[in-house]
């Protein structure tokens, strides 16, 4: 963990984090690993990270920590990753505040609007904002399911004000080894993009127990997934953020916002969708853990809420998904009828 070169952590090594960490490890990057899960990490110690993607498997040795092992790393690291759950953000940065220099940079490679929170731990002098686009599973420990290798995998990234401006290209750079990157002028607006997205297709597909493909084949959820992600759009347009292109597309075609959040949800279904993709809610559903339920639609509702507008759909979803994690329902299709109730 010593030598001249950049030092890298990625914070948070379950599916997502692990399948980048090891495509930066096999690049040659001085990179560690730092889990929560103790088998996960015993089992990446022991027998590497086992990415298996369409048509290939890539086993990875890499050096992975427990996070109680932090408080004994004495160097600093240069680039950290963060790639927990938008609810670990805030205790995460605290952990890691101590071994980052006065250059570090800091990055939410997350779903939700992590940014502020993230710098207003490590600073906006070292906050740089991301955008991630990639499907993957984990259940057993140290073998990741990835569902888009490297070649389908985007990202985008931005500085977070004017103390990051310019240092986007050191980030883009490690992070071109995992997937395509992008450099973002208005990486606020971009996250909200992501945002409005993943409003359309998480809780509706999580609430019903389905992968999204199966989801939104039955009859109504298509219109439940449209308009929730319309009312993101609308959310993220009364704070003041920009409809961007996202994905590699170089401009917005669609002038009608309602229309723009059909066809970014629509991209993400065309590029990201296989039969088998469960998004990450369910996925922690399925371990008995709770997700990210006030971090998305949550968002959506509280921020319309704040200037007297409603969210209904975004409401009932986190209705029904915060009525799961209590144990009064159950992920399955059949509450597609709670969905559709009085739609």
């Amino acid at each position: 963990m010593h030598g001249g070169g950049s030092r890298f952590a990625v914070l948070g090594a379950g599916a997502n984090g692990a399948a980048i960490g090891a495509d930066l490890t096999r690049a040659g990057l001085d990179v560690v690993l730092i889990e929560q899960w103790p088998e996960h990490v015993e089992t990446m110690r022991a027998h590497g990270v086992r990415v298996e993607m369409p048509g290939e498997t890539v086993i990875t040795p890499v050096h992975a920590f427990h996070f109680c092992e932090v408080a004994a790393m004495r160097d600093t690291f240069d680039i950290v990753l963060v790639a927990v759950k938008a609810y670990d953000t805030r205790w995460v940065c605290e952990l890691i505040k101590p071994l980052l220099g006065p250059r570090s940079l800091v990055v939410g490679i997350q779903n939700g609007m992590t940014i502020d929170v993230v710098a207003s731990v490590v600073g906006p002098e070292r906050t740089l904002g991301a955008v991630i686009e990639i499907a993957g599973n984990m259940f057993v420990p140290g073998v990741v399911e990835r569902q888009t290798p490297p070649s389908g995998t985007w990202f985008a990234v931005g500085a977070y004000d004017s103390a990051t401006v310019g240092r986007e290209s050191e980030v883009a750079a490690i992070l071109r080894h995992a997937g395509e990157v992008e450099i973002s002028d208005d990486i606020r607006s971009s996250k909200w993009m992501k945002l409005v997205g993943n409003a359309a297709e998480v809780l509706p597909s999580a609430i019903l127990g389905l992968p999204l493909a199966e989801a939104i084949r039955i009859p109504g959820m298509r219109r439940v997934m449209e308009d929730a992600g319309r009312e993101a759009i609308q959310a993220a347009l009364a704070l003041g953020q920009r409809i961007m292109p996202m994905f590699g597309d170089t401009r917005v075609e669609q002038n009608d916002p309602d229309q723009y959040a059909v066809a970014l949800f629509d991209a993400i279904l065309a590029r990201w969708t296989l039969p088998t993709t469960k998004v990450a809610v369910l996925q922690d559903w399925m371990k008995g853990r709770r997700g990210e339920v006030d971090d998305i639609n949550g968002v959506v509702v509280s921020e319309l809420a704040k200037i007297g507008r409603a969210a209904p759909c975004n409401a009932k979803l986190v209705d029904l998904a915060r009525r799961i994690e209590k144990g009064e329902l159950t992920p399955q299709p059949s509450n597609a009828a709670l969905l559709l109730a009085d739609a």
